[in-house]
């Protein structure tokens, strides 16, 4: 498939579509538009966003189509070879899985693209390569994690790199670009420039030199931090192939801000192995069409938010202050909102695709990320402590790469659990009984775990949660 996207000349906050199939040999060919996309596990059906739909050969010649679901067509090639699908997408929303263009905004003039929104596929051509070409002015600036093949055109190797692949354009952006472990990182910015650079610099190297230390090894030569700030109270990111997408507000906030970035961008960075290439076998390959249902999400996100700010701490990023109260944010919403929760970790990490964003009934689901990171610090906290601090989690997860991530297989639940008992060298009944499998509250079983590191976690109705520090 080869793709052309601009800013519609008639119609604003429009994406103008083309996606231009080639080499067709059938009489039929079925269209399709990811119904939902990777980093968010719930049916969005972005086909609601399209406008106009019209499907002609390479000479223009309309081909006879029809809608056989709600995000597919059947088209009749009637013996052509190519054909060429133009639509228009309804690009006006910012958030880290959207896509938005628009001249007339504090981030703008802005084309920001998650191709998963607005490409569609041909059924059987999934995994063919694929070009990207935008028509923006020559001397806009794009960021994107894609192959640059000519001024503002790209390749992809298939649809899934594509769509692993978003990108911002701007007249102007600003770069801060750093490297270690032989690893090239740029940190992109959209909107009004309210970070120090050399802060950024030393900040974030510090703790993706941490991380890759963890694994050994990065699975990309690049990386991009593609970010934009916003006016406007805002809080979220999505991972990526090699970039993340952080969108942050509001961007005159100051320091507070510059702490929801760290926090935000080493979460993600902990995704490029930790789902991106350690992901689930429900998941590989992607099924763009229907909901991908799998367990293990307390491990894709709660690990991965346990990891996030724990990063942050051992690199020195964070100092003790600064970690306990991101700690303390954690622990005061699993259980002051859900700590008498009736659903499991494995329980909610499956209707992530029923009512996972939402926030549903009282006291029915957890948070597969703060009640995970929880789970996952009482893992590590047991593995240290009985191991005399020669093991943790990070041996967890390393072996999770070396075994499942490097050679990009799939693990499944009983895979997780194995290694985490081989790491820690017993069975661990008892932990999957009572923080993964089980619904009862982890209060008493946190606190004892933190008294380890010289903390006390106690909840009350009248005080709420309360992480205090135990005097020597």
């Amino acid at each position: 498939m080869h793709y052309r996207l601009s800013a519609d000349p008639i119609l604003p906050h429009y994406i103008a579509v083309e996606a231009r199939l080639t080499d067709i040999t059938t009489n039929t060919i079925e269209l399709q538009l990811p119904a939902w996309r990777p980093g968010r596990y719930e049916l969005q059906n972005f086909a609601k966003n399209i406008q106009q739909f019209y499907i002609t050969d390479a000479s223009g010649h309309p081909l006879a189509f029809r809608k056989i679901t709600k995000d597919r067509w059947l088209v009749h090639t009637e013996g052509v070879t190519e054909l060429i699908a133009t639509y228009t997408y309804y690009a006006n929303l910012i958030n880290a899985g959207s896509s938005y263009v628009s001249d007339d905004t504090d981030v703008s003039p802005l084309l920001y693209v998650n191709p998963v929104n607005l490409c569609l596929y041909a059924e059987g051509y999934i995994d063919k390569p694929c070009t990207l070409k935008l028509d923006i002015p020559a001397d806009w600036t794009v960021a994107c994690g894609l192959s640059q093949t000519g001024l503002h055109a790209f390749s992809a190797r298939d649809f899934y790199e594509l769509v692993d692949c978003p990108l911002i354009a701007a007249p102007a952006l600003h770069r801060i670009q750093y490297e270690t472990h032989g690893v090239a990182f740029s940190v992109w910015i959209a909107g009004r420039m309210v970070f120090d650079p050399e802060r950024v610099v030393r900040d974030f190297k510090r703790f993706s030199a941490a991380q890759i230390d963890i694994f050994g090894e990065f699975p990309e030569p690049e990386y991009h931090f593609l970010t934009i700030l916003l006016p406007v109270a805002h809080y979220h990111g999505v991972e990526h192939r090699n970039s993340t997408v952080l969108v942050l507000g509001p961007a005159d906030e100051g320091e507070g801000l510059y702490t929801d970035l760290l926090g935000i961008a080493s979460h993600e960075l902990f995704h490029a192995w930790n789902i991106i290439r350690i992901r689930p076998q429900e998941l590989l390959p992607y099924d763009f069409t229907r909901e991908n249902y799998f367990q293990t999400c307390f491990v894709a996100e709660g690990v991965t938010t346990y990891y996030g700010d724990h990063i942050l701490r051992r690199s020195e990023v964070f100092n003790e202050a600064a970690y306990l109260k991101e700690l303390h944010v954690i622990l005061k919403r699993h259980f002051e909102n859900n700590g008498r929760a009736f659903q499991s970790l494995l329980e909610s990490s499956w209707d992530l695709w029923l009512d996972g964003y939402d926030k549903g009934v009282p006291d029915r689901k957890v948070s597969v990320y703060h009640k995970g990171a929880i789970a996952a610090m009482i893992l590590d906290l047991h593995i240290r402590q009985t191991s005399g601090q020669t093991r943790s989690l990070d041996d967890v997860m390393r072996l999770l790469w070396q075994r499942f991530g490097k050679p990009f297989v799939g693990y499944t639940f009983a895979d997780y659990r194995a290694i985490t008992e081989e790491v820690a060298g017993e069975p661990l009944d008892w932990y999957y009984d009572a923080c993964i499998s089980g619904n009862k509250s982890l209060l008493s079983l946190t606190d004892t775990y933190l008294r380890y590191i010289g903390l006390s976690v106690s909840y009350t109705e009248a005080h709420g949660l309360i992480l205090d520090k135990l005097h020597p």
